[in-house]
């Protein structure tokens, strides 16, 4: 699993709603335009292709940042504290789902 920071820069509101709630559903936001996620290669893999078909790349940015253990450790937060981890969130994520899935 690679922990990634992504970044989001789209032009048009209704595309920029789709962008971000798909990222909610991999990872967390940090920031209005940015999440973090720990994702497997498949996971990154699906998200990538289903974010091309949602952009318009002639105007809308993405940019996935992928950042090693030791670059983690040493990230920097002014201001407002989060109080998880992003693993945790993305543990939480999937716990959250599980109950939907079991009634389909």
């Amino acid at each position: 699993m690679t922990f990634y920071l992504i970044c989001y820069d789209i032009v048009e509101d209704r595309r920029r709603t789709k962008v971000s709630s798909l990222l909610e559903a991999y990872g967390i936001r940090v920031q209005k335009s940015v999440f973090e996620a720990v994702l497997t290669p498949p996971q990154f893999k699906k998200l990538e292709q289903r974010l091309k078909k949602l952009i318009n790349s002639d105007c809308d940015q993405l940019r996935f940042y992928p950042l090693s253990a030791k670059c983690r450790t040493q990230v920097i937060i002014l201001g407002i504290q989060p109080n998880f981890a992003v693993d945790d969130a993305a543990i939480f994520n999937v716990v959250i789902r599980l109950p939907s899935q079991s009634k389909i």
